[in-house]
């Protein structure tokens, strides 16, 4: 394709919070965004990995306190069978340990849940990460 004429390929994305309303209005707030498409949402952990692995998403926002598998140790999973996929926490708050642990484990970064409408787009636009390819490193041209 000439330069013009490209294809604006969008961010996919999967939002994993237990909380039903503010999975929602992020999911709402997110669909407002251009270039950025909702795959899917999780309730909880062990939903977050399961549509990881099925949807193969850019991004993953996860919430740190969930039921059963948490946030911290989906985070790991997902990382783990998908390198590729940047995961960014939702937390109430900055210092919270969990948030340090999130990071320690591979979380891109965070997003507060109390941050604004466009403080999300900027995280989630345009500069989001590379989707990396799944072909074998001696089929990607450089």
């Amino acid at each position: 394709m000439t330069a013009g004429t490209e294809r604006s390929i969008p961010l996919r994305v999967v939002v994993a919070d237990d909380h039903p309303l503010f999975r929602d209005g992020l999911v709402a707030a997110l669909t407002m965004i251009d270039g950025v498409e909702v795959v899917g949402t999780a309730a909880d952990g062990e939903q977050a990995i399961a549509l990881a692995s099925e949807l193969e998403p850019d991004v993953v926002l996860m919430d740190l306190a969930m039921p059963g598998v948490n946030g911290i140790e989906a985070t790991r999973s997902i990382l783990q069978a998908h390198p590729g996929t940047a995961v960014l926490v939702l937390t109430m708050a900055e210092g919270d340990d969990s948030l340090a642990a999130a990071l320690r484990v591979g979380a891109r970064g965070y997003l507060l849940k109390g941050a604004t409408a466009r403080k999300s787009a900027m995280h989630c636009g345009p500069s989001r990460p590379a989707r990396q390819s799944s072909a074998p490193a001696s089929q990607t041209g450089s």
